[in-house]
């Protein structure tokens, strides 16, 4: 059986009504199809599925299936996970709990 990609699993979430592009912006996560701003706590996070590099287990990808405050499916989430993380991630990440 072959790995899920990172394509597979958005295709995936999509299919279930995550079909928003989500990126850290300013602590803040922004919803890269309409320009709408959530705050990371009022979310809540269906499923996390992570990802390691091919030949380096240490590049890692975690891709959140997120919730918004009204319960409904809101969109995904990617991000480098581990040491190089960047901030706004990192912060993101940290307050999304």
């Amino acid at each position: 059986m072959a790995l899920e990609t990172l394509a597979d699993a958005i295709e995936r979430l999509g299919a279930r009504g995550f079909g928003r592009s989500l990126r850290a912006r300013g602590g803040v996560l922004e919803v890269v199809e309409t320009g709408a701003i959530h705050e990371p706590e009022a979310l809540a996070i269906d499923e996390i599925v992570r990802f390691e590099g091919e030949t380096d287990p240490a590049e890692e990808l975690v891709l959140f299936a997120l919730r918004g405050a009204d319960g409904a499916p809101l969109g995904t989430y990617a991000s480098i996970y581990g040491p190089a993380t960047g901030p706004d991630d990192a912060d993101v990440i940290h307050r999304l709990g």
